[in-house]
């Protein structure tokens, strides 16, 4: 893309001059020659350089200069004039402007400031947008797990990743590692030197979603009194977007958004120019989009544009020998964070990390592994550093009518097992046998064979 430079000035011949100048060395050129007229051309036109007239028949170059920085515009401003003065040449300075020319301008030497003022421009935007991003480190393909089923599936999105342009729908229960995936395709794409940016849709208030898609000029809606912001669209030009959350969206964005993957195009809330982007559009959600099309909650059209590709990435139940793999995972983590001498982990700790649900997935699992990691001083981690969740588990498992049975390690016949419950559930009844056949799923009569079975007989609590 050219440079865009605006020039402010009220001589017809330097106007002239200087565009035929600077569009022959590969410019976009405008002119504004009306002082009072500066601002609104400067917003419109938004340039990446500005040549401003110190002396301007209505007004004073400084005082425009003031306004500018005021605005909040970043694009770097070189003053130009007729007359040598050192006291206007530091004001100049003082008030932002990058340099001061004096006419008549020699061309080489405004090249030379134009090369400067750009490299110093474009340095400035990437170390903005490299702010507003969350830097990981590189994502192996062991990082996701060890077990076929998620090596299987990291080596079909690794082949995804080299397109472009594809857009890819990435499904999965909250916590599955989705985000992850996101930035393994942007790792791994021809994308990947330029920027990862990514929106949580479910998280953004519902009137200000378009501003923090788009951008907002200043004075667009109330609140919006600071300077132009730029959208996560126009952050994310020539690299990657990651819609997360997108079953979230409001029907009113959908449409803006499907126009922007159609059209590559779109405004900034309040703007007045097109703004062209170039970005390849990924998108998350643990809804089924199928269903919400059909209740009328997301656009069909939204759907099949944003599903060309399509990724599942399974729960952690459906995977439990990742597991250890990824609690090691995080040991080291946590472990150098922490600064721990922790390096192992106990098969009796693994154990009841299988026993779990993990209803949060990895996300959980990496949320008890921060813990444990925090309060454990010992070398190796162990059951009893799990005790939170074991008491977790087991009132989990008493809610649920779940049955906890331990088997000794030689063994145990199924009569002792089976005469034991029966034992049991009479002294909870109370010797009521209808209560206790109920409770255990069994008819009367079955109970009471088993009973004989076993030489049980009932004696009631006397009261």
């Amino acid at each position: 893309m050219k440079p865009r430079i605006l020039i402010i000035d009220d001589d017809d011949l330097v106007c002239i001059s200087l565009k035929k100048a600077l569009t022959r060395l590969d410019n976009d050129v405008d002119i504004c020659m009306e002082g009072e007229k500066a601002l609104h051309a400067i917003k419109t036109y938004e340039p990446d350089l500005i040549l401003l007239d110190i002396y301007l028949t209505t007004h004073n170059g400084l005082e425009i200069l003031n306004l500018i920085k005021n605005e909040g515009i970043d694009s770097p401003v070189i003053m130009i004039t007729g007359y040598a003065d050192v006291n206007i040449a530091v004001s100049a300075i003082k008030g932002g402007a990058l340099d001061f020319l004096l006419k008549p301008i020699d061309m080489q030497q405004l090249q030379l400031v134009i090369e400067k003022a750009m490299e110093n421009f474009k340095l400035k935007d990437q170390v903005n947008k490299l702010n507003t991003l969350l830097e990981d480190d590189y994502l192996s393909k062991d990082f996701f797990g060890k077990s076929r089923k998620i090596q299987k599936l990291v080596n079909s999105v690794e082949k995804l990743a080299q397109s472009s342009d594809t857009t890819i729908l990435i499904d999965g229960e909250s916590g599955t590692g989705k985000e992850m995936f996101a930035r393994f395709i942007h790792q791994r794409s021809p994308r990947s030197q330029k920027a990862f940016i990514q929106i949580n849709c479910s998280a953004i208030p519902k009137e200000l979603a378009e501003s923090e898609f788009f951008g907002h000029e200043k004075g667009a809606f109330t609140g919006a009194s600071q300077k132009t912001k730029l959208g996560k669209f126009e952050l994310a030009d020539g690299g990657t977007i990651l819609l997360d959350e997108i079953g979230e969206l409001t029907l009113d964005l959908q449409v803006k958004l499907l126009r922007v993957l159609q059209e590559k195009k779109f405004y900034r809330v309040g703007g007045e120019r097109e703004i062209k982007v170039d970005v390849r559009v990924l998108a998350a959600t643990n809804r089924d989009l199928e269903v919400e099309v059909a209740k009328g909650n997301f656009r069909e059209d939204l759907f099949y544009r944003i599903n060309v590709a399509n990724v599942y990435v399974p729960s952690l139940k459906e995977r439990t020998e990742d597991l250890p793999y990824l609690a090691y995972s995080f040991l080291v983590e946590f472990a150098q964070k922490f600064n721990k001498n922790v390096t192992n982990i106990d098969d009796k700790f693994i154990e009841i990390l299988k026993s779990h649900e993990w209803k949060g997935n990895i996300r959980e699992l990496r949320n008890i592994m921060e813990r444990v990691m925090l309060l454990n001083d010992e070398e190796t981690l162990k059951d009893y550093h799990l005790s939170f969740l074991v008491e977790k588990i087991e009132s989990n498992e008493t809610q649920s009518g779940r049955f906890n049975l331990e088997i000794p390690p030689n063994g145990i016949k199924m009569e002792i097992v089976l005469k034991d419950l029966i034992l049991k559930t009479l002294t909870i009844t109370d010797g009521n046998q209808v209560k206790a056949a109920k409770i255990l799923g069994l008819s009367r009569s079955k109970l009471r064979y088993r009973m004989e079975q076993f030489d049980i007989e009932v004696v009631k609590n006397i009261r």
